[in-house]
């Protein structure tokens, strides 16, 4: 006798998708994912100059860009940053 098994996608890990993007003030944002180290972009141009581990420090980085007077509530240069000298 065969028993078959399938195994259910787990909801404990959210995926999140390698590459997203929108507009924020009329201005094209996007945020890839690549090797878990996160690029941003700005008017479709890559910004060389910072990576992010986390989603969020990336858009509020993106964000500030565009508003630089806008309060995030935090420091958009945290520990996830990283300056490609």
């Amino acid at each position: 006798m065969l028993i078959e098994t399938t195994t259910t996608p787990s909801h404990a890990h959210c995926v999140q998708p390698d590459f997203w993007s929108d507009v924020y003030s009329g201005r094209p944002i996007a945020i890839l994912n690549h090797y878990g180290r996160l690029h941003v972009y700005l008017d479709h141009i890559l910004q060389h100059n910072v990576v992010f581990a986390d989603r969020e420090d990336a858009l509020a980085w993106l964000i500030q860009r565009i508003e630089p007077g806008l309060p995030t509530g935090a420091d958009v240069a945290p520990t996830g940053v990283a300056d490609a000298a």
